[in-house]
């Protein structure tokens, strides 16, 4: 464990909590945190199954022996009652239990009223949506910070941004463009989580509007996510295919929010492909998993081939990487920046999610409530964390 911290709130037990930590990635978030948290951090492992907690707690005790006194918190994401009595039980609660939708709802409402900081992994824009509506007020009354997407959705295009802009000048119109590569496989919770979003059109939708209903407008700036089209990227040199994912829209809050972004800012976000036969396959394989996801038993036969709690070995992981290169341009000055890291679905889904709620628990941050995004909560904060834990963010050319 590393150097001692500040003393944390001494009417909340714990200083984290980790709910859903013996899931796949809830497992190696919990065994970064055993490795990575700092003497003093009051933490504890929480989730529905007692005798799986207390088998993780035994896989944690080899790698620090401390943890084998690491309390073990029973709760179900559908008991109310007790993910009340464990959000007020700490000051930040992390969660790996999804699809949010179906899992996440009274947790979050539990967090807010409780003014407890909330962080999970969620990809799902109709969960963010409707938390925005359900929880947002609240939240900003008792101090609770709900931040979520903090791991590979969406914090490499949200705080990759973030460092782009800051190479760009002040005051001025800008534009950023994020291309995402990757190696990577996903894991069966992963899988249940973009069906479902997939496969919920018309709800995701709908939550969006009422969010709009709800949201303030904002007035004399503009702030833009849009979905983009396919084209040949002379910057990259590959096929750019549009993500129909949550990034955008997570980046346009951050921009909404923060002034630095200029008065009128636009980010799109693509996968980047090098050949155009995989652009074309890849097109129409992602046009057929989103049709067949609006069938309720096709989208359970397809969850139905890797169950939740599975994923890619540790030898596929160790493989494994990910980058996303920005183009930024605005004010006459064109920059090109890059995030960069290892396996992103999991090692470093694990680091970021980790290292988002240790940055809740002991960073000096901005005076803020509500639904945030990580760089609007934690912004440089969270950046010099995950540089220091190994993501690489730099500036790899400026004109």
């Amino acid at each position: 464990m590393n150097a001692e911290v500040r003393q944390g709130d001494p009417e909340r037990a714990y200083d984290v909590v980790l709910f859903g930590a013996t899931g796949f990635v809830g497992a190696l978030t919990a065994e970064y945190l055993a490795e990575h948290a700092p003497t003093g951090c009051r933490w504890a492992l929480a989730g529905r199954d007692l005798g799986k907690l207390e088998r993780l707690r035994e896989r944690l005790t080899a790698l620090d022996p401390a943890c084998a006194d690491l309390p073990l918190l029973r709760a179900d994401a559908r008991d109310a009652e007790a993910l009340r009595e464990l959000a007020a039980s700490t000051r930040v609660l992390a969660t790996t239990v999804g699809p949010y939708v179906w899992y996440g709802a009274e947790l979050v409402a539990a967090c807010a009223e409780a003014g407890t900081d909330y962080l999970d992994l969620t990809g799902e824009p109709e969960f963010v949506d409707r938390m925005y509506v359900e929880h947002d007020a609240r939240a900003r009354e008792t101090g609770a910070r709900l931040v979520h997407a903090c791991g590979f959705d969406s914090i490499p295009a949200d705080l990759g941004t973030y460092f782009t802009v800051n190479q760009l000048p002040e005051g001025v119109p800008l534009r950023v463009d994020g291309f995402l590569r990757t190696n990577a496989l996903f894991s069966g919770g992963t899988l249940a989580s973009a069906l479902t979003a997939i496969g919920r059109g018309p709800q995701t939708l709908a939550a969006a509007h009422t969010r709009r209903l709800h949201e303030p407008r904002l007035l004399g700036r503009r702030a833009r996510g849009p979905l983009g089209a396919p084209r040949f990227s002379r910057e990259t040199g590959t096929w750019a295919l549009p993500l129909p994912v949550l990034d955008p829209r997570i980046v346009a809050r951050s921009a909404a929010a923060l002034d630095r972004y200029g008065p009128d800012f636009r980010y799109r976000h693509y996968a980047s492909v090098q050949r155009l036969p995989m652009a074309l396959g890849g097109t129409a394989a992602l046009g057929a998993t989103a049709a067949v996801a609006q069938l309720p038993p096709a989208r359970r036969w397809l969850m139905s081939r890797w169950e939740s709690g599975q994923g890619p070995d540790a030898a596929r992981r160790a493989s494994s990487w990910f980058t996303v290169r920005f183009v930024g341009e605005g004010g006459g000055r064109r920059v090109f920046t890059e995030v960069s890291g290892g396996d992103p679905g999991y090692g470093e889904t694990a680091k970021m999610l980790a290292e988002s709620a240790l940055c809740l628990a002991y960073d000096a941050l901005p005076d803020r409530a509500g639904q945030l995004t990580t760089a609007v909560a934690m912004g440089d904060a969270l950046l010099d964390r995950l540089q220091k834990a190994g993501i690489r963010f730099r500036v790899a050319d400026a004109r």
